[in-house]
């Protein structure tokens, strides 16, 4: 027992480490665990000296997980996590069926909001509380069971549990092509008024990767007008503001409505375009598993 003991690291290094790996940020660390920024660096530096090894690779004003950091993060987690599900157990916990899913606001809005019913239906018992947020996980500084966003955005070390496919095509409003023939070519496409999202990071498809995965090398498309903000750019194509690139899951309804129509007959398939995942260290509950096998189930996941 006293080599077990004397072969841990300071305890009191590892949470600022499990955060600041989590969120892969020394300053979101610090907020979530109401501490300051300097306060986080001393801790994972002091972790560091006590084993040997760097953690973190600072550069510029940020921080990088290095492969030993990494690991460890993964290691202090799953201890944290089985700590917190022992202790939850002993609580009795009544919070035990209420599952905090955070959700990019688009799909919550157009996609997620109108499948609830069913859930709702299948699992009275459970309560789902929402947390929406245009930003990817690693941004959000609330706590949460299960986060549903686009593949590829920043997710630190939460655990990626299943990933969904989608496609994406570009849509308007009826009215923007009223008395215009279509579906319309893509060189047809080019000469509309296009409508364009940017996000920093940069983790989203744009016009020019799109129009590439169709084949159509030769781009001349100018930027018009610039959304930071996927929900509004949808907005703004029902407006008749000109043509966006859509997500089949995100503008299915708004298309069968009426709002919205496929002016062309390309669409890029994307197999792995949504990730599901749990919070790192989250205990597993009956009505977080419920929720993920009904995401799993409506997302047509096998």
């Amino acid at each position: 027992m006293d080599n077990f003991i004397k072969s841990l690291p300071p305890l009191a290094t590892l949470r600022p480490f499990e955060a600041a790996a989590r969120l892969e940020s020394f300053s979101r660390a610090a907020d979530e665990l109401h501490l300051t920024q300097a306060a986080i660096s001393r801790q994972i530096r002091a972790l560091e000296e006590d084993l040997g090894v760097m953690l973190f690779e600072r550069r510029h004003r940020r921080v990088f997980l290095t492969r030993e950091g990494r690991e460890f993060g993964r290691t202090v987690s799953e201890a944290l996590e089985s700590i917190a599900t022992g202790a939850q157990a002993l609580r009795g916990d009544p919070d035990d069926k209420r599952v905090v899913l955070f959700c990019q606001l688009c799909e919550a809005f157009y996609w997620l909001m109108p499948q609830l019913a069913d859930f709702n239906r299948r699992y009275p018992d459970i309560e789902i509380q929402l947390a929406t947020s245009t930003r990817p996980i690693t941004e959000f500084s609330g706590s949460f069971d299960i986060a549903l966003q686009t593949n590829g955005r920043p997710s630190g070390s939460h655990r990626l549990v299943f990933t969904a496919e989608d496609e994406i095509f570009p849509v308007c409003s009826p009215a923007y092509l009223k008395g215009v023939a279509t579906p319309l070519s893509l060189n047809a496409l080019l000469n509309q008024q296009l409508l364009h999202h940017h996000t920093d990071p940069a983790d989203w498809l744009e016009w020019d990767g799109w129009f590439r995965a169709m084949g159509h090398f030769d781009i001349a498309a100018a930027e018009s007008a610039v959304f930071d903000s996927y929900p509004l750019l949808l907005q703004a194509a029902v407006a008749g503001h000109g043509i966006a690139l859509g997500w089949r899951r995100t503008t299915q309804r708004l298309i069968e409505n009426g709002e919205l129509i496929r002016p062309v007959t390309e669409s890029l398939p994307q197999h792995d375009a949504i990730a599901l995942y749990t919070r790192q260290g989250a205990p597993q509950r009956p009505g977080s598993e419920a929720l993920l096998g009904w995401l799993r189930e409506v997302l047509g996941d096998e």
